[in-house]
């Protein structure tokens, strides 16, 4: 799978927004799978608002995979804690 930069893809999406041309006949222009153009167009609608509602921006994006794994990390705490504290009362009894 092909990376394209940033910059790249901010032209990409300029043109499509400017020409007045369809996402795929400037895919074609450009050499680019369609639906990654579409793709990339669709979430710069949802970055500046105007995407579906209850769509999440890159940002919100971001932020809920940061959440998610901070949570992840926490309940692995907390499991380890479980089983140092039932350790620790085991020893305890003896």
């Amino acid at each position: 799978m092909k990376r394209y930069s940033a910059e790249y893809r901010r032209d990409a999406i300029a043109l499509v927004r400017s020409s007045g041309r369809t996402v795929t006949e400037v895919a074609r222009e450009l050499g680019v799978s369609p639906e990654s153009l579409r793709s990339w167009v669709r979430r710069d609608q949802s970055d500046r608002g105007e995407g579906a509602p209850g769509e999440l921006t890159s940002a919100e994006r971001e932020e809920l995979k940061r959440l998610r794994r901070q949570n992840r990390e926490q309940q692995q705490t907390i499991e380890i804690l479980k089983k140092a504290t039932a350790f620790f009362v085991r020893e305890s009894d003896r």
